[in-house]
């Protein structure tokens, strides 16, 4: 088969998949080291907009973990993290709402509206849109032992205001959102940009909600790429936890990819970022790339 013809095949596989998410929320939560290529960045930014014009309704929640990591260590802060989880002071705070909201949601935007593809960049405090409350001190196992840990400013979601996204999406926007929630009170905390992702997907009744990460998937052993599971159903979480196959800042993405599909997302996707146009070979062929998870 010469090149054309393969595109044209390519195109044909895909036309029964873009029929059966039109009109559709696709949240896309997009992050990990990923975010530090900027060819898998373009790759990223076109293939959301293709789902635009195609008749989907695609919402961007963005993390920036490795970026917030790399400034602190240059302002001289030490990271901290629990089972995944990002600690957050006062100083770490500051350094998570100057990176999340002043530095890479402006940089996703422009880069939509430099393709003539209108974006709006949002944090959870515009709008309120995303409510929040400290989280309660985490239980965790350590050495055996059951330990107490605070996370800091660090937010459990209490409400997403969908109306706000229902208008931007409405309107032919793209809503590109930063993990930074509010409190009742007007307290600016740290959210786990999984977690929004997939409370965001639950509140706007998507069908999709896909993770870009730096990994392959939900792998059964992590040096082997081969090992990667295809389709996983929610039943066998705990089980691969307790084994940990599923483990470290692969907890959140699982965790979050569940929620949603309890809250009648139709499936969750966990892909690599990093590979050409992953968000197109994961919805519109038959093979994908990743892990699709289902109830």
């Amino acid at each position: 088969m010469n090149e054309k013809a393969l595109r044209a095949e390519i195109l044909a596989q895909a036309l029964p998949y873009i029929e059966k998410f039109y009109n559709s929320y696709v949240v896309i939560k997009y992050g990990g080291h990923a975010m530090l290529d900027s060819k898998a960045m373009e790759w990223t930014i076109k293939d959301t907009i293709l789902l635009k014009y195609v008749g989907m309704k695609p919402i961007i929640v963005h993390g920036g973990g490795p970026e917030i990591t790399t400034a602190m260590k240059k302002m001289g802060i030490e990271p901290k993290f629990i089972s995944g989880l990002r600690v957050t002071d006062k100083d770490t705070l500051d350094v998570v709402k100057m990176v999340l909201v002043g530095k890479i949601n402006t940089e996703l935007v422009s880069k939509f509206n430099a393709y003539s593809c209108p974006a709006v960049g949002l944090s959870g405090k515009d709008g309120r849109l995303i409510i929040a409350k400290q989280s309660s001190p985490k239980k965790i196992i350590r050495d055996g032992e059951e330990l107490e840990v605070d996370l800091g400013y660090v937010g459990e979601i209490k409400n997403i205001n969908s109306e706000i996204l229902e208008i931007l999406t409405s309107n032919d926007y793209i809503p590109v959102i930063s993990p930074v929630g509010l409190t009742e009170e007007g307290e600016s905390l740290n959210l786990n940009a999984d977690t929004v992702a997939g409370e965001i997907a639950s509140a706007v009744k998507a069908r999709r909600l896909i993770v870009l990460t730096d990994v392959p998937g939900v792998l059964m052993d992590v040096n082997d790429t081969g090992s990667l599971i295809k389709k996983l159903k929610t039943t066998k979480i705990k089980t691969l936890i307790k084994r940990k196959i599923i483990q470290g800042s692969m907890l959140p993405k699982i965790e979050a990819c569940k929620r949603a599909l309890l809250n009648d997302v139709e499936a969750a996707h966990i892909i690599d970022g990093r590979v050409s146009h992953s968000i197109l070979l994961e919805l519109f062929t038959d093979e994908g790339i990743g892990t699709m998870l289902e109830l």
